[in-house]
């Protein structure tokens, strides 16, 4: 059965690169985020797992987690990791699971038939302090994915986890926001007292209120 947004994000042990996990243990109370690969050594994989390591400040400062996954063993992501670091002048610094026998592949949906019958998609989940996934995107194998709108999404995630507001198309931290239908016109100036903007009585702008 296929996750949702808004389900929990099931919980497993593992064995990493960086130990034995238990996956809820890991995340503790901060934001996480789960991606799979294809399998070791391939090389749009080698590209973003440097990229996930060039940005640790990034993710660190959002309070968020990394741990990445393939279905092959952690004694062969050690190599793998050796040759990330070189060719991406990086460090990984964060944990690649083993998944030899796709059980956690398996519960989070990341192996689809028709693209592949044993490698898993590039599969990618957000994960909310309470356990519940908010984000799921599946890029197909030919397809590295875009780190930028990962951490934009983030941002959008974690500002919206906590104001009545929506974030607009190609939104950015910093920029103004939607509030949220579910505000009354006259609750708006006492929620937002940066002010706003009326374009259409459902369509009201204020300035980002955490700014």
């Amino acid at each position: 059965m296929s996750l949702r947004l808004g389900d929990k994000a099931p919980n497993f042990k593992a064995k990493t690169s960086k130990g034995e996990i238990d996956f809820y243990e890991f995340l503790g109370d901060s934001w996480g985020v789960l991606f799979s690969h294809p399998a070791d050594y391939t090389p749009v994989c080698t590209t973003e797992l440097g990229r996930t390591a060039a940005l640790k400040d990034e993710f660190e400062k959002r309070n968020v987690k990394v741990a990445a996954l393939s279905v092959d063993s952690v004694e062969s992501h050690y190599g793998w990791i050796d040759d990330i670091n070189e060719t991406q002048n990086v460090e990984v610094n964060f944990p690649i699971i083993g998944d030899e026998n796709r059980e956690i592949a398996e519960a989070y949906d990341m192996i689809h038939p028709n693209a592949s019958a044993t490698a898993t998609v590039r599969s990618l989940f957000v994960i909310a302090p309470d356990k519940t996934i908010k984000l799921i995107i599946s890029y197909p194998a030919s397809t590295g994915r875009n780190f930028q709108e990962i951490l934009r999404v983030i941002d959008s995630l974690q500002l919206t986890a906590n104001y009545s507001v929506a974030t607009p198309a190609d939104w950015k931290e910093g920029e103004d926001v939607v509030i949220t239908p579910a505000v009354k016109d006259e609750d708006v100036p006492a929620k937002f007292p940066k002010g706003h903007t009326v374009i259409k009585p459902y369509l009201r702008m204020t300035p980002q209120p955490n700014k």
